[in-house]
């Protein structure tokens, strides 16, 4: 298989600076929409990049759950490998990958924890088996089976088989306070359509960047 032959042209959509909103999470709520009614698949998927005590970077695709002037949210089990990497070192990555859109936008800054009432709001319009799910999985530890992951399953279905299901101690949200965000469109010629935005004090620079 000769990988050279995915290459594709790129169209000419385009993105000028004045395009673009001086508030970069307002751009980023226009592009989502975009995304959302043009029908990209799961639109809130991104990559979550860490990295490690050693230096090394992980990445993963989580899902983000909703966004706002302060930053960007997911949720995840305390204890999970990509928690225990952001208590190390809080600076982290997203990458949304609109494929289809010709389009990728990239946040840079720091995840803290949101707080308890914040996951507990968010925790209690999960379906229900979403909600045991949490429960069940202790996220990135080794077990011997999915035989195993199946029975303590049952166990939690029917530890709250009554009444509401609680929020897990272990679990919750992030919120990824950003720093930087690119925004990217694809380009002929591979001559990409790149701006960044920087905060600057209270409010963002914007510069455009070579493809």
């Amino acid at each position: 298989m000769n990988l050279a032959d995915f290459r594709r042209e790129y169209s000419d959509r385009g993105l000028t600076r004045g395009d673009l909103d001086a508030d970069p999470i307002a751009q980023f709520s226009l592009w989502f929409a975009q995304a959302t009614e043009l029908e990209v698949p799961e639109p809130n998927a991104m990559t979550l990049a860490t990295v490690d005590a050693t230096g090394m970077p992980w990445q993963r695709t989580v899902l983000l759950k909703y966004f706002d002037k302060d930053g960007f949210v997911f949720f995840t089990n305390y204890s999970s490998r990509k928690a225990q990497q952001i208590a190390e070192n809080p600076r982290v990555s997203l990458l949304f990958p609109w494929i289809t859109l010709e389009r990728q936008v990239i946040v840079q800054g720091k995840a803290e924890k949101i707080s308890t009432a914040e996951s507990l709001k968010y925790f209690t319009t999960r379906p229900r088996e979403s909600q045991i799910g949490a429960w069940v999985s202790n996220q990135s530890e080794v077990i011997t089976s999915r035989k195993f992951l199946m029975q303590k399953l049952a166990e939690i279905r029917e530890k709250f088989k009554q009444g509401e299901i609680p929020l897990p101690s272990f679990w919750g949200g992030y919120r990824v306070v950003p720093e930087a965000i690119e925004f990217w469109q694809g380009g002929p010629a591979r001559l990409h359509d790149r701006f960044l935005y920087q905060r600057e004090g209270a409010e963002w620079g914007i510069e455009r960047l070579a493809p």
